[in-house]
């Protein structure tokens, strides 16, 4: 029984001059999901991701989001409406708290113009009045009160990582696409990373996640693409994926454990 699709994709092709960066890949996430997608390097994921979220126009295909092809579409009109990303580098201001971070991610849903903000006018100071209530919200939401007045640059990667998630909340979003958020994480970070994210999912929020770490993805998403060579040679639940012949020869090479769990 398929459940209501958020995201899809169709025949998503991106050449870069001659090379096939991504070729003819579909995929399908479902509201409510947490999504993985996984690959080595040069598999076309992050160049996939950039074409979900209007960063790269693909060369064919199309991408439908809640039904509305989003192609050609600006990556800041399509936050806007509601899929936030995150990066491979952590794009936080290190001199600033993780509060002040929080707040920078609600610039998208505000009327405050530039004039207003440096003439600090009455309508500045409502919107900063009511983005600093939500940014709180948001921090006690996903457990980061206490690092509220902490600067950004002060904590540790793990919770760096966890900082920028929420900053996407912000946004107010359906549908959070990470690129490798464990990427740089020793264990403990990333499964504390992992429950933070399962978290996260359980407020609501559709998770599209891009991994490397195969154990990560297996023992978190509910369905797991599998991207070589820009091109999808696997679909389905963790268990379905494990069990791939192709996916076990051709793309992890014999004798790799795909188990879940750290």
């Amino acid at each position: 029984m398929m459940g209501e699709v958020i995201l899809e994709a169709k025949e998503i092709c991106k050449y870069f001059g001659g090379l096939k960066a991504v070729e003819k890949v579909d995929m399908q996430v479902e509201k409510g999901d947490i999504f993985g997608i996984i690959g080595p390097n040069g598999a076309g994921k992050t160049t996939f991701f950039n074409i979900c979220s209007g960063i790269y126009q693909p060369t064919s295909g199309d991408i439908l989001f809640n039904g509305e092809s989003i192609i050609n579409q600006r990556p800041e009109h399509i936050a806007k409406k509601g899929m936030a990303r995150t990066f491979q580098n952590i794009k936080l201001f290190k001199n600033m708290s993780v509060l002040e971070n929080i707040k920078i991610g609600f610039h998208n849903r505000t009327k405050t113009t530039m004039f207003d903000a440096i003439i600090r006018n009455k309508k500045y100071r409502v919107d900063e009045e009511v983005i600093v209530r939500e940014g709180i919200a948001i921090l006690e939401k996903v457990g980061l009160s206490e690092y509220r007045d902490t600067l950004a640059g002060n904590m540790a990667y793990g919770l760096q990582r966890r900082v920028e998630i929420a900053r996407a909340l912000a946004l107010d979003p359906q549908i959070i696409l990470l690129d490798e958020p464990a990427a740089g994480m020793n264990p403990m970070e990333t499964h504390a990373l992992m429950t933070f994210i399962q978290n996260i999912n359980k407020e609501g929020y559709t998770i599209v996640v891009i991994e490397h770490d195969m154990k990560f993805i297996m023992s978190m998403a509910n369905k797991v693409l599998v991207l070589n060579f820009g091109q999808k040679i696997a679909e389905g639940t963790p268990e379905q994926v494990k069990q791939d012949e192709e996916v076990i020869v051709a793309y992890f090479g014999k004798g790799l454990d795909l188990g879940g769990g750290h």
